[in-house]
């Protein structure tokens, strides 16, 4: 059978960086040149960044992706790497398109091109638009009816665009061409667990078709989105053959023995798909010896229960968040708190404790262990630390606003923090992280306008309890690597508080943790109703006192800064509940 190189490029674009992003698509082409490959691919809308939300609607935008992928070609050629096939993500739009009722302005397309000798010599448009979750895909594009089939050294490679795999059409398209490889690019993001799911879906598919799978994601962060790679290929029987590493840019490359395209006839349409030839090289390669493929697992490059995998989802979405809207520092107020000790630990792996600036804003209630305990994170980690105490604001303020309720007073002291915050930020030019954990999100439990300030809530999308697994996991990291646990084990063990008033705990208002976020997981991750949380156990009065504090704290949520999703139902773009609603669950 034909040998056939391939390259997957796993690779980090920004949204809009039209010009950059093509640079870098160069450049990892020229690597998979020099390895030698036959073919190399790029996840889905590597030239335009992804997802481009309304910059799909914008012609000048459009048309200036369109142009660049016209010049890559060219600029491909010029370099010597034009007889290399590339496939390439890319935004296109249906040509003469008039528009109308229910159809996005302009008729742009999600695609993939094929650049092949100096020309964009394909596109392939999505046929299956993603439009659960957090995709909104139907909003921007127009689908596509089209399966593509391309004659590499002599193999057939069909192409498919991410969602459509998820759906019937491609693996019925590749096995009625004969195809030798399902190509697919992708831009599917992270969540926890979703590796597995992903694994099985290109076995599965793989085995239906009867052909070889490649698929290859995009890594990086896009506001609340991270692209975690994991890029895999799969055999006709299903079995892994090669898998990228997660969360960083790589080159995956595997030798793969596949059959040789057939030039016999085959049915014009799939289904509801048009099948298109193309041929590029007929003429098999010479016999070679394979390279050497690596399998990487992300369970067997982590070593635990997932904990890690989130922590290097958060970096990655924190420092691309910070490279990508051209800060080269944060800023966090510093607590002696798990949550806030956390970020900072994330901020200190995602952009170095020397971008790192702590503020220590003790009131008249702080307790001594919490200055001291957010200085000796400080010390062990080499983040910058200063502090500004607020007794005398809040007692100013106090003082002009005299007879304040207790809510009212404790709110005074968290929005003056911020305000210390936001003064430092405008001054220095930081970015601002937000500390709240998912648990405080749902329920309310945090001060809008206070500890809700920020650019960035990097632990947004995490429960309270996995904060404190984060922080066992990072400690142990360092403990395994021979260093220093960075995170003092006093943070780690204490109750939590906001500090707000005398003796205050966390359990003053809230459930235990344990407890809360069980039913929040089911609530909010799973729609649960109030019937059928009390089926599953839990007290019925704790039942409706967490339901009414999540059903209230819609307003709140609305206005909290993005940050990176890692479970299945973010606060954000996944879960798009009315404010103004009046809707409540009720028990019989």
């Amino acid at each position: 059978m034909p040998q056939l190189r391939l390259a997957l490029a796993q690779v980090n674009p920004t949204v809009g960086d039209l010009a950059g992003n093509a640079e870098q698509i160069a450049r990892w082409c020229r690597e998979a040149a020099e390895v030698g490959a036959h073919l190399v691919a790029f996840p889905e809308m590597a030239l335009s960044g992804y997802p481009i939300e309304d910059l799909a609607l914008r012609s000048s935008f459009v048309e200036a992706a369109r142009g660049e992928l016209t010049e890559l070609a060219r600029r491909l050629d010029v370099d010597g790497l034009g007889d290399l096939p590339v496939v390439v993500g890319c935004l296109d739009r249906v040509e003469g398109a008039s528009g109308g009722v229910g159809v996005p302005k302009g008729s742009p397309q999600d695609s993939a091109a094929v650049l092949h000798r100096g020309a964009v010599v394909l596109r392939q448009a999505k046929h299956h638009l993603w439009n659960y979750g957090v995709g909104d895909e139907i909003r921007y594009f127009v689908p596509g009816d089209a399966v593509n089939i391309v004659r590499v050294r002599g193999v057939d490679v069909a192409l498919a665009v991410c969602e459509d795999i998820w759906r019937d059409g491609p693996s019925e398209a590749a096995t009625a061409a004969g195809a030798g490889l399902l190509l697919v690019v992708n831009g599917s993001p992270y969540e926890r667990d979703k590796d597995d799911t992903r694994h099985e879906l290109c076995a599965r598919r793989a085995r239906e078709a009867g052909c070889a799978l490649a698929w290859v994601n995009l890594v990086g962060g896009q506001d609340e989105l991270v692209f975690d790679g994991d890029s895999l290929v799969v055999g006709a029987d299903g079995a892994l053959i090669a898998r990228g590493e997660q969360f960083v840019e790589q080159l995956l490359v595997v030798d793969l023995d596949l059959p040789a395209g057939s030039d016999a006839a085959v049915p014009e349409m799939v289904g509801k798909l048009r099948l298109q030839r193309h041929v590029l090289s007929s003429d098999p390669v010479a016999a070679y010896p394979p390279v050497a493929t690596d399998v990487a697992s992300p369970a067997a490059n982590q070593a635990d229960d997932g904990v890690g995998v989130v922590w290097r989802a958060i970096v990655l979405g924190l420092r691309d968040y910070v490279r990508k809207n051209g800060f080269g520092s944060v800023l966090l107020g510093m607590s002696g708190g798990i949550d806030s000790t956390v970020v900072a630990q994330l901020a200190c792996d995602a952009v170095g404790p020397d971008n790192v600036h702590g503020v220590s804003n003790p009131s008249a209630w702080s307790t001594e262990h919490s200055r001291s305990d957010a200085a000796e994170h400080a010390h062990r980690t080499g983040l910058h630390l200063r502090t500004v105490p607020i007794a005398e604001l809040v007692d100013g303020y106090e003082r002009q606003l005299p007879g304040l309720g207790e809510i009212a007073g404790e709110n005074l002291q968290a929005r003056l923090r911020a305000v210390t915050w936001m003064a430092l930020s405008n001054d220095e030019g930081h970015l601002v992280l937000a500390c709240g954990n998912k648990s405080e999100l749902a329920t309310g439990y945090s001060t809008i306008y206070g500890d809700a300030v920020g650019g960035f809530a990097p632990i947004k999308d995490v429960p309270k309890t996995t904060v404190w697994e984060l922080a066992r996991w990072r400690n142990a990291q360092a403990d395994a690597a021979g260093d220093a646990p960075p995170i003092p084990e006093n943070i780690i063990a204490k109750p939590p508080s906001a500090e707000l008033r005398p003796g205050q705990l966390d359990t003053d208002s809230l459930p235990p943790y344990e407890l809360l976020d069980d039913i929040l997981d089911d609530y909010v991750e799973r729609d649960a109703s109030s019937t059928d949380l009390v089926e599953l156990g839990f007290d019925r009065e704790l039942v409706e006192h967490v339901i009414r504090l999540v059903d209230q704290a819609e307003w709140k949520r609305r206005q909290y800064p993005p940050g990176p999703k890692i479970s299945i139902r973010n606060f954000g773009r996944d879960r798009r509940v009315p404010i103004t609603n009046a809707w409540r669950e009720h028990l019989p």
